[in-house]
């Protein structure tokens, strides 16, 4: 579903994403974790198109990840939710249905308002929403069209704790429908239970790659009683 290969960002002189490679299988659900500045969000705007790659290939259904069929495989909910200020939040959701020509789009933008709770801000401007709220419209417009794979950069951050309960659910809903997830983060409990696999960023290259039940082996093995004290031995500076 994604490959990349040999991905370089360059700053100036400085990788920002230091020759990375790895794979997505369909329906699999990954964590891309790491501490803040490790490169988890440049990899991420780099796969999707928002940041130019200094180097490598990226494909996404086999397609450059650059193309137009690329991008009907895919959505991409950024870190810093955007919405557009005048538009309410249910012109948001007819914006996407038209752009990716969804058809009868209302009942399914029902059922996911309803779900974030934006039901009853249907028709409130974006300038008027607060973030968590714009986090919850994004995450509703990236459901929309139904894509196969789906780029959440740090969804958890600024949802109320029933929302983040949502999304979880969201995520083991996407995942049971074959969906693959790439998922953004630096707090390792937001993706524990939901995540087949880990992959840990440092520094911009990857020094761990692994599935939940060995890295929790690993960490046993280690005397190190959770997966959160070896992801911070990990990536603690030497």
């Amino acid at each position: 579903m994604l490959t990349v290969t040999n991905l370089i960002k360059k700053y100036g002189k400085q990788n920002a994403v230091d020759d990375i490679s790895f794979e997505l299988d369909g329906g699999e659900v990954v964590g891309l974790l790491g501490p803040n500045g490790a490169g988890k969000s440049t990899t991420m705007k780099c796969i999707v198109g928002l940041l130019r790659k200094t180097s490598g290939e990226i494909t996404i259904g086999g397609h450059d990840h650059l193309s137009v069929e690329a991008k009907r495989f895919f959505s991409y909910i950024p870190e810093t939710p955007y919405v557009y200020d005048l538009l309410t939040v249910k012109e948001h959701m007819q914006f996407i249905a038209q752009a990716y020509g969804v058809k009868d789009w209302q009942g399914k933008a029902g059922e996911l308002m309803e779900m974030f709770e934006l039901d009853d801000k249907a028709n409130k401007l974006g300038r008027d929403l607060s973030k968590g709220m714009r986090q919850k419209v994004s995450i509703c417009c990236a459901l929309l069209p139904d894509p196969q794979l789906l780029f959440f950069d740090e969804p958890m951050i600024g949802l109320d704790p029933k929302a983040i309960k949502n999304t979880k659910e969201v995520f083991k809903n996407l995942k049971e429908a074959g969906k693959t997830i790439l998922v953004s983060t630096h707090l390792i409990d937001s993706v524990e239970t939901i995540a087949d696999r880990i992959m840990i960023l440092k520094d911009g290259s990857i020094i761990g790659n692994d599935t939940i039940a060995n890295l929790k082996q690993q960490a046993a093995q280690s005397e190190i009683s959770s997966l959160e004290d070896l992801f911070l031995e990990m990536t603690k500076d030497a």
